[in-house]
């Protein structure tokens, strides 16, 4: 484990406790912090990177996005499998960095809200969607303040809209502004795909309640309603009889986990082989790429 910091310190929970897992080691630039989380759960600190590496053959890197590249090149060019924080990387040309790097071995993105069980369950509903619509809200935390909220939050919800909807983007129109840091804080996209779906999508880190809500319209059949936070899906369907129509009920069944567990557990299986659906390199990338077109949108 690579950085110990507020979602590296959860990382090593989970890791330390999956029977699947066999945590090696911690490291972290902070010997304080990685001294306290070592102790915490039982984690062996080691003193430099090269001394962890030596040692192991999967690693979760969860440092500042700005050096994601850097760690996570020289831990694939030493035969390691990788599973790096979100956003993949920094820039395009870094995450190109990355992906060219991996050569075989496993490179994974911390997409976490992708592993949502409610998010997978939605994902099996059969339809094309024709509108979304994602708000992701939270309460200022001095953070991540090093990207901007489309980098932090947004991209979340980007990756799982390209997952709903594989076509390519054709249009993106965004607005955003800065409240209290010097990066942009609050945004919403309008993001039109080629198949003809718009998503209206908006991230705040400036907010005063944590809102996590996803909603997808399939033309002539329903929609359903995702709260992230309570892992629950709620539908409704359009029924026609005659020139009579009306919508009824129809919610989705979700077996509730820890999305960070079950996406920890995917990357572990592939690590050992095993067929397991992640976020891998390329799609890291594509939401990487649509989120700097966000970006771009907001400054034109």
């Amino acid at each position: 484990m690579i950085g110990t910091g507020a979602l590296g310190r959860h990382h090593v929970r989970i890791l330390a406790e999956d029977p699947g897992a066999d945590l090696v080691g911690i490291f972290d630039t902070d010997r304080e912090t990685a001294d306290r989380v070592g102790g915490e759960f039982g984690a062996t600190v080691f003193e430099t990177m090269d001394d962890l590496a030596d040692q192991i053959d999967a690693a979760v890197v969860a440092v500042p996005t700005l050096d994601h590249c850097e760690v996570g090149c020289d831990l694939l060019e030493r035969g390691i499998d990788v599973m790096v924080e979100k956003p993949l990387a920094s820039s395009l040309q870094e995450a190109d960095r990355l992906v060219a790097a991996a050569r075989g071995r496993v490179l994974a993105v911390g997409h976490v809200e992708y592993f949502n069980p409610a998010v997978q369950r939605l994902l099996q509903v059969e339809g094309q969607a024709g509108f979304v619509e994602i708000h992701r809200l939270a309460v200022f935390t001095p953070r991540s303040l090093d990207i901007d909220v489309v980098l932090d939050l947004m991209i979340h919800d980007l990756q799982i809209l390209h997952a709903l909807d594989d076509s390519p983007v054709l249009e993106v129109r965004a607005t955003g502004i800065s409240v209290l840091s010097s990066r942009i804080d609050i945004a919403n996209a309008r993001v039109a795909l080629e198949s003809g779906c718009v998503a209206n999508i908006t991230a705040s880190r400036v907010s005063s309640q944590k809102v996590r809500k996803l909603r997808v319209f399939f033309p002539e059949q329903g929609y359903y309603s995702v709260d992230y936070q309570e892992q629950d899906v709620q539908g409704f369907r359009l029924e026609i009889e005659g020139e009579a129509r009306k919508i009824l009920p129809d919610p989705l069944t979700v077996e509730k986990d820890e999305p960070l567990k079950q996406e920890l557990r995917a990357f572990l299986a592939r690590c050992r082989g095993e067929a397991a659906v992640l976020v891998d390199g390329q799609q890291g990338r594509r939401a990487l790429k649509t989120a700097f077109r966000v970006l771009e949108a907001i400054s034109a």
